[in-house]
């Protein structure tokens, strides 16, 4: 009996390229994203929290399903879905976006690919934007085709992952810049290459165009690591709750709006072009937003893994908020979380109650992200 079939898993929810590999390398448990299963447990999260800060890490994110969009209007349709500017975004160039629905609420937080002048990717966070867009394609009036191509993307993420890439690709790999991409190919297999990653470390990610070459693409990527003590992965809760990075359907849905998360930097209200929830957003501009997303140290034992249903916060014995993501940084030494309350509490320094599982305890407001705010280190 294969390993794989352990697991009892079905046919409905799809499987990665990578998948045999990682159960191979020893994963042991796996979490469904974008109706993909997804590798969650290599074992102990703290020692996966130090390979990546120390050494390197391969993670699977073929979860990250990318929504293809090419022809004469691409350009124009893909920035009719977010609020950033897009008109300055080169050919080989990505960008952190948001899409947003008529009411301001944020869909998705993907990066956007420009491969070409026409040819766009969207590499997803955790829901459906290829059904979104192709709807919003039937009535937009533009000439646009709209898919999901066969592209899986790996993360090669931690300091030594820029001696891989070297490794792997050659000295010429090393002028690759923070948050651009490459065509490459290995071994025969077709690649795109950028210097992006959900760590907040410096990292990669590879987008195999080829699901077919999954395997020989995982273990071609171990073997030039293991001099450089590459070890097999996942994302580490710890590292991006540290930089602050969001996940959605946690720390953001439907019902968040950008500047509840203090992102204004990425809606742009001045364009010309009208994107799907300008007004709306211009609205909550005007009137600033009801709720704000704040730091938290949160006074009680270490956490002996993140959250796994919100926590209420309380304040003078009202709740005025809630923790969307916790988790215990063993590098700071003290459980760290991300959190929504209404912004007339959004106050540094403040105290306040958490209802942990374990009962209620204290934390306090603070600045968010709590390591590396510039994020020195991803884009050095």
């Amino acid at each position: 009996m294969n390993k794989a079939d352990d697991f009892g898993f079905g046919t409905q929810i799809r499987k990665s390229p990578y998948f045999d590999a990682t159960v191979r390398w020893g994963a042991q448990g796996f979490s469904v994203y974008n109706h993909m299963y997804i590798p969650r447990d290599f074992g102990d999260p703290e020692q996966n929290f130090w390979n990546l800060v120390n050494d390197a890490i391969l993670c699977d994110v073929a979860v990250e399903r990318q929504v293809e969009i090419t022809g004469p209007d691409a350009a124009k349709f893909v920035q009719m879905l977010t609020p950033r500017d897009l008109s300055n975004m080169a050919v080989g160039q990505c960008k952190y976006v948001l899409i947003t629905n008529a009411e301001g609420g944020i869909l998705n937080d993907p990066i956007l690919l420009r491969l070409a002048e026409n040819h766009f990717w969207i590499s997803l966070a955790d829901s459906d934007i290829l059904l979104w867009a192709q709807g919003v394609a039937v009535h937009s009036g533009l000439d646009v085709s709209i898919c999901e191509p066969d592209v899986s993307p790996l993360q090669l993420q931690g300091p030594k992952s820029g001696l891989i890439m070297q490794e792997l690709f050659g000295e010429e790999i090393m002028d690759l810049k923070y948050y651009w991409l490459r065509e490459v190919e290995l071994d025969g297999i077709p690649l795109i290459v950028s210097r992006t990653g959900w760590s907040s470390e410096l990292g990669y990610e590879i987008y195999l165009r080829d699901g077919s070459r999954g395997d020989a693409l995982w273990e071609r990527i171990m073997a030039a690591g293991m001099e450089f003590g590459l070890k097999p992965g996942h994302t580490s809760s710890i590292r991006r709750i540290e930089g602050g990075m969001l996940s959605y359907h946690a720390d953001a849905d439907i019902h968040t709006n950008p500047y509840e998360l203090g992102l204004g930097r990425l809606v742009n209200l001045d364009i010309e072009a009208n994107f799907i929830g300008k007004a709306a957003l211009q609205r909550i501009k005007d009137q600033g937003p009801a709720r704000q997303q704040i730091g938290l140290i949160i006074d009680c034992e270490p956490l002996t893994g993140p959250n796994t249903t919100f926590w209420a916060i309380n304040m003078d014995g009202e709740t005025i908020g809630k923790v969307t993501s916790a988790v215990y940084s063993p590098r700071l030494e003290r459980n760290i979380a991300l959190a929504m309350v209404a912004t007339e509490h959004a106050n540094i320094g403040a105290e306040v109650e958490v209802v942990t599982k374990s009962g209620p305890v204290r934390a306090t407001i603070v600045e968010r992200p709590f390591y590396d705010p510039k994020k020195k280190i991803a884009a050095a």
